[in-house]
């Protein structure tokens, strides 16, 4: 994979998404939709939503895992967001034949640019995470901007600025920052945490990190002494371990 040009100011804006308390409510999917759907990408339209068949452009998708013990005593739910990673060496601005797909330098968020996509959709076919959106009603490809109209909208407070999915999650499982730096909040705590770069196999780096759900005591009671995220991320034997396993190779 051809590396992308260096980004000159280190700064890589992303998410750290916990999973261990994500509650599947779906309200950063709903929040993202409705303020991308008068916002940078505007319109995301919606095609039979009330039918047999709805299809949409949504920029955030959850997916719900049911996790059970190889000795079929325990299990667990855990919901896994999902939206653009804003990858470092991000495919779909490599293979993008018109420069439509492209990485800012000042902030490392991958954009398009909907004036240039011509619809061919290699960026979606070469994207690994599934994040590439394409827009049948004009013709284009869009994804997450991390909300790029709002985080630096001066018009409003300050405590707003943030991509609308993390300002509307009611659990406070999804945090933003600045992970270039690594003594910024969310640095910080995605190194506490174990913080895992999803599907770091395909080579990509992406920005976003994921916190891996927190294990269960021996007991199984949901009580005791917890063992630490980094601990828990290097025991095999463990069944968070086994789900991160599972679906970073999916």
């Amino acid at each position: 994979m051809t590396s992308l040009p260096t980004n000159g100011s280190g700064v890589k804006l992303g998410l750290v998404i916990d999973l261990d308390i994500c509650v599947g409510c779906h309200a950063c999917a709903v929040n993202c939709k409705e303020w991308n759907t008068g916002g940078h990408s505007a319109p995301l339209p919606d095609s039979d939503p009330y039918g047999a068949d709805p299809a949409g452009v949504w920029f955030n998708r959850i997916h719900t895992f049911e996790v059970v013990s190889e000795d079929k005593k325990d299990s667990r739910t855990v919901h896994f967001p999902k939206s653009c990673l804003h990858c470092d060496d991000a495919p779909c601005v490599t293979v993008c034949p018109t420069g439509a797909s492209y990485k800012r330098p000042e902030d490392g968020i991958v954009l398009v640019n909907a004036d240039h996509c011509i619809g061919c959709k290699l960026c979606s076919w070469a994207c690994p995470y599934g994040a590439r959106e394409y827009d049948p009603d004009a013709g284009v490809m869009k994804k997450c901007t991390l909300c790029v109209d709002r985080i630096y909208n001066e018009a409003l407070p300050e405590d707003m600025r943030v991509p609308a999915c993390v300002s509307t999650c009611p659990v406070g499982a999804r945090s933003f920052g600045d992970l270039g730096d690594p003594n910024s909040d969310v640095s910080k705590l995605s190194a506490a945490r174990g913080g895992y770069q999803l599907m770091p196999e395909q080579g990509c780096e992406p920005v976003n990190r994921y916190l891996p759900p927190r294990p269960r005591s021996a007991a199984g009671d949901g009580t005791g002494e917890e063992k630490s995220l980094a601990a828990a991320a290097k025991d095999k034997g463990s069944l968070i371990s086994k789900w991160l396993d599972r679906v970073l190779s999916v």
